[in-house]
């Protein structure tokens, strides 16, 4: 069923699971993804996994279009529909499915603000001017990336004097403080120590019956740990994709086995 975006409607209104079907890629004339379909359910976590370009991040950024930003880049075939909307539809705000569709990346990135601002960052920019509004829904995120406990006597001090691991928590506050649907996660414990990547894994695990998540991980640990769903990726193409349990005990597919097992990749 395709479903034409009304200018008033968000995905939020619409529903949250991501649909991919028959999708080719290229960066110019490089294919990057083949003919990949898969569905994603909503309110869950969803791992890409796969060697290194193999596309998962590339579909990863499908999904919010941050490809865009990229010259010569294009679904040459294909759909990715959120909620039964088009994303790549002409009649769709770029902006707001952004909004809608929050992404997290490898590297935390907090703006040189003070640490509520950059809880408050979103809700800004969308043209929230309430204070009592912005401060609920600061503290509420923060509380929601459990970072609040430890900033809230703080929140006037840079974000850029939290450790690694408060800082990325610090990101993912940014991101959901704004409500989206779906948060899209690019390695976001990589450079992480392990008490900090725990407590991020625990983050996404409380979270994850309020937002649709996909991460992208190199740590099939990580991948067993937090997600309900596995997708591996080889060489631009959805090799295998089902219930993480069954993926890491049981896969359908020799080559997933071998890369589970470490035999490539």
């Amino acid at each position: 069923m395709h479903v034409t975006l009304n200018p008033t409607e968000t995905i939020q209104q619409l529903g949250t699971s991501v649909s991919v079907r028959d999708l080719d890629f290229s960066y110019g004339s490089s294919p990057a993804l083949k003919d990949i379909s898969v569905e994603i359910p909503a309110k869950g976590v969803t791992a890409f996994i796969g060697p290194s370009g193999c596309g998962k991040s590339t579909l990863l950024r499908c999904i919010n279009r941050m490809n865009d930003e990229i010259p010569g880049t294009r679904i040459t075939r294909g759909k990715i529909e959120i909620g039964g909307i088009d994303i790549y539809d002409s009649s769709v705000d770029v902006v707001k499915l952004r909004r809608d569709v929050g992404m997290v990346f490898q590297k935390s990135n907090p703006f040189p603000r003070s640490i509520y601002e950059n809880a408050a960052y979103g809700l800004r920019l969308r043209g929230e001017r309430n204070k009592t509004v912005i401060d609920e829904a600061v503290e509420k995120s923060l509380q929601a990336a459990a970072l609040w406990d430890e900033v809230k006597d703080r929140l006037q001090e840079s974000a850029l004097g939290l450790s690694g691991g408060q800082q990325q928590r610090l990101c993912i506050a940014r991101t959901i403080a704004v409500q989206p649907q779906v948060v899209l996660m690019d390695e976001p414990c990589s450079a992480l120590d392990p008490i900090a990547t725990v407590k991020v894994e625990e983050l996404i695990w409380d979270l994850k019956h309020e937002y649709t998540f996909v991460i992208v991980t190199h740590n099939m640990q990580q991948a067993a740990r937090v997600s309900d769903k596995t997708a591996f990726f080889y060489m631009g193409e959805l090799i295998e994709f089902g219930d993480t349990s069954k993926i890491f005990s049981n896969p359908r597919v020799k080559q997933t086995e071998d890369y589970i097992t470490g035999r490539f990749g």
